[in-house]
């Protein structure tokens, strides 16, 4: 392995395995920025709301993918914690064969209900077909995004957070690229931005999946490997699609809120837009050491070294508090020029939009920092039950608060919804790592 994390320092081990994946995902923000940033520069602030008004049901498809495909990561990194270089080999063909089903699945059911989807998410007449049109592009490159997601959570569990990052960084200079040509000397609109974003994901995900092949032995697969993976498939089928469940219902709350802000008209979805978008650096720099962690936190649960799994999620504590201060801090200098930014010619309420975002989601950054710690920790210890009821009460903390402050305060109240959704959460979690812990701790000093 690239790296094996069941050794050395771990908050050294963790931030070295974790500058990588910051890297890549900040790339990675550069596909949907890229979009926005050229749209809404080039074409206008109705095709800017047109790809904003469809954005959180796409990142709704695309958090399920992620989650799923870490769940199948768990699964390896416990196996490679083991030194089960058979068991390694099955669990990533199961993770193929699960990925491939579920490509299929999506992509027609979307396709096909792409209009029905522009309709429930409020989107306004208007941009109604812009957004349509971006939505079936983007839903029909389904199978670009799963494959890159898989092979680069592969390639993780396996210790290795480079691979990863240096596809990424061609593939999102080649999305620049790509949107500039087809944007603008090719005029294809919105339906050129989606383009860009799918190949260069496909591309990424084909030069990810041959390094690591060329590099990594459990990576080459046989036809045995596809054979007798019974036990391991139910693994995979468990926790991926239980943490993929998890992570869409988070994402079910953000498409109410993001419907809510539909309903205020296309200024207040452009300027929501705007802040989501530029929100989306500290949640990549989030998703970042959720991943670290996971890998960090399966690789020594499957080792049986849980004193290296509680000092492993002190580290990430340091770390990811650390970071969200960080992100407080660039924000707050960047908010003022993000409507510039993001919009040829914005209009005075884009700003008060943004700046509203802005004044109620920063100071609640380090909540969510424990809340991505905690909750990964505890689902790659196996347990699915608490990190499961957390998202519950996300999902109904940001339902109901979007609705009842939206009413109460208008926009303020639905932006309101996710800190009170997090703190909900993390009432979950935080008391389920501290009963693990205790409860691995003593079953270790009763075998010993």
């Amino acid at each position: 392995m690239n790296q094996d994390l069941t050794e050395g320092k771990p908050l050294r081990s963790l931030f070295l395995f974790t500058l990588p994946i910051i890297g890549g995902n900040l790339f990675q923000l550069c596909y949907t920025l890229a979009d926005t940033l050229i749209v809404g520069q080039t074409i206008g602030e109705d095709s800017l709301a047109a790809v904003g008004s469809t954005s959180v049901f796409i990142y709704f498809i695309l958090i399920f993918i992620q989650g799923m495909t870490n769940g199948f990561s768990i699964v390896l990194a416990q196996l490679a914690g083991e030194r089960n270089e058979d068991g390694m080999r099955k669990s990533i063909a199961a993770s193929m064969v699960i990925s491939l089903a579920f490509t299929a699945i999506v992509t027609i059911i979307t396709l096909v209900l792409t209009p029905q989807i522009v309709r429930v998410m409020k989107t306004p007449l208007e941009i109604s077909h812009d957004a349509a049109v971006y939505l079936a592009v983007i839903m029909a490159g389904t199978g670009a995004t799963v494959l890159y997601n898989l092979a680069s959570n592969i390639l993780r569990a396996l210790g290795d957070s480079r691979i990863p990052l240096v596809t990424l960084v061609f593939s999102s200079l080649l999305n620049v690229i790509l949107d500039i040509v087809f944007i603008v000397p090719l005029g294809m609109g919105v339906g050129g931005a989606a383009l860009a974003t799918v190949i260069s994901q496909l591309l990424s995900g084909i030069l990810c999946l041959a390094i690591g092949m060329a590099k990594y032995a459990p990576m080459r697969l046989s036809q045995a490997s596809f054979r007798s993976y019974g036990p391991v498939m139910g693994r995979n089928l468990r926790l991926g699609m239980v943490m993929g469940f998890q992570m869409s219902i988070m994402c079910i709350g953000q498409l109410v809120m993001q419907a809510s802000v539909n309903g205020l008209g296309t200024v207040a979805i452009a300027g929501y837009t705007a802040a989501t978008k530029a929100d989306q650096l500290s949640i990549l720099v989030n998703n970042a050491f959720i991943a670290s962690i996971a890998a960090y936190v399966a690789q020594n649960f499957g080792a049986k070294r849980i004193d290296r799994i509680a000092e492993g999620t002190k580290a990430a504590l340091v770390i990811t508090e650390s970071s969200a201060f960080l992100m407080i801090a660039i924000m707050l200098i960047v908010q003022p020029y993000l409507a510039d930014i993001f919009v040829s010619d914005p209009s005075p309420e884009i700003g008060r939009y943004i700046h509203g975002f802005f004044a109620i989601t920063l100071p609640f950054y380090p909540v969510l920092a424990l809340l991505s710690i905690f909750r990964t920790t505890v689902q790659s210890m196996g347990n699915s039950r608490a990190p499961f009821a957390a998202c519950i009460a996300e999902l109904g903390a940001r339902c109901a608060a979007s609705m009842l402050l939206g009413a109460l305060l208008g926009y303020p109240g639905i932006i309101l919804s996710s800190p009170f959704a997090w703190i909900c959460a993390d009432s979950i979690v935080i008391p389920a790592y501290v009963k693990m812990m205790r409860k691995h701790r003593e079953e270790l000093t009763q075998a010993s």
